[in-house]
């Protein structure tokens, strides 16, 4: 359960969750970890650079690879992409625009680079509340 665009993206917006744009935080049930809105409403805005294509630098098989991969904005360019030539960090989860004639990015590994100088009002960052702290204190 998330905010998304139902129906044919852009052109008509079903809306039948109720929303045509954002939704407040909190508005679907959190999921088994207690978190809310991992996944649509706003595309989370990270710390990390991106990087189109990670290397394969792998210390062992049986290891993951460190992260973040990029450490630099110098790193993070995206050639051939429009404002190939402006840093950009890594964006996850998707939006209440992504719809499944679009995007299909619904789910908080799905990561794209966003340049930093982005004007998007589809974007937005997480908060982490400590255990036990009711949502409304954000509100």
């Amino acid at each position: 359960m998330a905010n998304t665009w139902q129906g044919d993206f852009p052109w008509h917006n079903l809306k039948l969750d109720g929303y045509e744009g954002t939704s407040p935080v909190g508005s679907y049930p959190p999921n088994g970890y207690g978190l809310f809105d991992m996944t649509g409403n706003t595309w989370e805005w990270t710390s990390d650079w991106f990087t189109p294509q990670h290397s394969d630098e792998v210390q062992s098989p049986c290891c993951v690879p460190r992260n973040p991969r990029v450490s630099s904005s110098e790193a993070s360019f995206a050639a051939g992409q429009p404002g190939s030539s402006i840093p950009r960090k890594v964006i996850k989860g998707g939006s209440h625009l992504c719809a499944p004639n679009y995007c299909l990015r619904y789910r908080p590994a799905a990561r794209q680079g966003e340049t930093i100088d982005t004007s998007t009002g589809h974007i937005g960052f997480r908060c982490v509340l400590p255990p036990g702290q009711p949502l409304d204190d954000l509100l």
